[in-house]
């Protein structure tokens, strides 16, 4: 290790931060940025490590250290647009997200898998809150935008399906329950909610194969034993049956 002492307080920090110590790594890390303040990784680690303990004025503060040492550094502008919606800024959270999203402009693989996936699920959770509020256009492009950032997401798509659903888009809700089961066939969320939305029209043999395709993986699953106890029985749902969600 550097005879330097800073290096030596860095290196510390980073292996406490790099094992979710973070208990451990503050101490390192602060000392460090105190006296090399001119490190914008040093505010990014600190700035995690205050969100995750719900010091969010402070992750602020951090992040933006970060940026105006490298407005350039992705990380840490998605981290600060989280922590400003976390703070209720909303705008300004949605300024730094769209400056963080510009930079890759005509770099379609300028961002890594790390980045793109916090920007898809920073999209995914707008379009959860627009389905809550009943908006499922809005909701419906805010996960689309999730899935041409990661395409690969089954939970994504499951979310979009759901959503699809709730509209009445019954086929278009089925299309991406099945792309989901193709990602990852043992993924009982895509085949409950497919199975529901194949019992909604009418394919009520369909859908008990799915919900016993989720018993195959999971013989205690409540949903599939309920909505197949519920298909066999000639009386019908129970009044107060609820969705899985």
């Amino acid at each position: 290790m550097s005879s330097d002492p800073i290096v030596q307080l860095i290196a510390l920090g980073r292996e406490h931060y790099n094992a979710n110590e973070y208990e451990r790594a503050e101490p390192y890390l602060a000392e460090a940025a105190s006296a090399r303040p001119s490190f914008p990784d040093l505010y990014n680690m600190l700035g995690v490590i205050y969100h995750a303990q719900g010091r969010f004025s402070d992750a602020e503060e951090a992040f933006e250290n970060a940026l105006r040492l490298n407005p350039r550094y992705t990380e840490a502008a998605l981290n600060l647009s989280v922590t400003y919606n976390d703070r209720g800024k909303y705008e300004r959270a949605r300024e730094v997200y769209t400056k963080a999203v510009s930079a890759s402009v005509g770099q379609p693989n300028a961002l890594d898998r790390f980045a793109r996936g916090k920007l898809a699920n920073m999209h995914a959770d707008l379009g959860s809150a627009y389905s809550g509020l009943a908006m499922f256009e809005d909701s419906v492009r805010e996960y689309v935008k999730a899935l041409d950032l990661c395409p690969d997401f089954a939970d994504l798509r499951v979310h979009l399906g759901n959503v699809y659903r709730d509209m009445g888009m019954f086929h278009a809700a089925v299309t991406e329950f099945e792309h989901a089961k193709k990602l990852k066939p043992d993924f009982v969320p895509a085949r409950i909610h497919l199975g529901v939305t194949l019992f909604s029209l009418g394919r009520k043999e369909h859908a008990l194969a799915e919900w016993q395709q989720v018993l195959d993986f999971d013989p205690n699953n409540k949903s599939a034993q309920l909505y197949i106890r519920m298909v066999n029985d000639e009386n019908g749902p129970q009044a107060g049956s609820a969705l899985p969600r």
